[in-house]
């Protein structure tokens, strides 16, 4: 096997595999499934002081986090498409889809911990 075949199917499989995770971590923090914990979720002093605070910030960052996770998944199927390596890595493929992701992530987390601090606050 070509190092670059092997290169596309590691690329397909941790950025779809990274994509399931992040859609199936974000169902589950939205449903209270995923409780409070130091790894995985959004883990800032607003959404950590409560269960509720948690449940709620998660249920509002589902949306752009689960966006997040079909970026990922899009970026690794894109990684199996007859595009030559230079055009898949540097002209936007994978990174774009890397780029979406974060940029979904970060939203989701912004919008939680948003939503955390309202309810903390009581406002």
């Amino acid at each position: 096997m070509g190092e670059e075949l092997i290169f596309r199917l590691v690329t397909a499989v941790v950025m779809g595999g990274s994509g399931v995770l992040i859609l199936r971590m974000a169902r589950a923090a939205a449903t209270g499934k995923l409780g409070r914990n130091q790894v995985a979720g959004i883990r800032t002093p607003s959404t950590l002081v409560s269960d509720e605070a948690w449940t709620v910030a998660h249920q509002r960052a589902e949306g752009p986090t689960r966006w997040a996770g079909w970026c990922a998944i899009a970026g690794g199927a894109s990684a199996l498409l007859p595009f030559s390596l230079p055009v898949m890595v540097l002209c936007g493929l994978v990174l774009a889809s890397c780029l979406g992701m974060l940029a979904f992530v970060l939203y989701g987390a912004s919008v939680g911990g948003k939503a955390a601090r309202a309810l903390t606050d009581g406002t």
